[in-house]
């Protein structure tokens, strides 16, 4: 738990979480929600065309959106890493940030997934007539990254209310 501490207590920690610079807490969580949205957002639409929405748009357009969604990651990581260090004592303790870390990373792993089959893997989808076929493997992988995803947000919403995050802010 020192080591907790001295991190939160540290230069960047006492400025993002004390300051009341307009750069530091508040624009912090607004890059953070913006990489969210280009990660699990656009993530999610490529899921959905993979489970048949949309399905006249080939899956072969999709994929400068993969350079798009890991640019959402890596603000989204930076962006938490600062967070993590002004909120180390409480987050690093609790269950459902820890549940957030690892639905993200199954998330991720997933992403890289469905990219593979899809672009680098020379048999998986073939366009007969015009039209993409999605093999069930792939469809399988799009419902688990919409899960994952699902469940990363949710948690990440839930560390102020639940766990050691909301113990140490007066909640249950």
């Amino acid at each position: 738990m020192d080591v907790l501490r001295a991190i939160e207590d540290s230069g960047i920690g006492i400025w993002v979480r004390e300051s009341g610079s307009l750069w530091s807490y508040p624009t912090i969580v607004f890059l953070h929600a913006v990489g969210l949205t280009f990660v699990a957002g656009v993530n999610a639409a490529v899921d959905l065309r993979l489970l048949g929405f949309a399905p006249r748009l080939p899956l072969a357009s999709m994929r400068g959106l993969f350079p798009v969604m890991w640019v959402g990651f890596w603000i989204n990581a930076l962006s938490g890493i600062a967070l993590l260090i002004a909120d180390a004592t409480t987050m690093m303790v609790s269950w459902v940030f820890w549940v957030k870390i690892a639905a993200i990373v199954l998330a991720v792993v997933t992403l890289a997934r469905i990219r593979y089959v899809l672009y680098l893997d020379p048999n998986a989808v073939a366009a007969p007539g015009g039209h993409d076929t999605v093999p069930p493997r792939l469809k399988m992988l799009a419902v688990a990254s919409l899960f994952l995803w699902f469940a990363a947000v949710t948690a990440g919403r839930l560390t102020a209310y639940l766990g050691a995050g909301a113990v140490a802010k007066g909640g249950h």
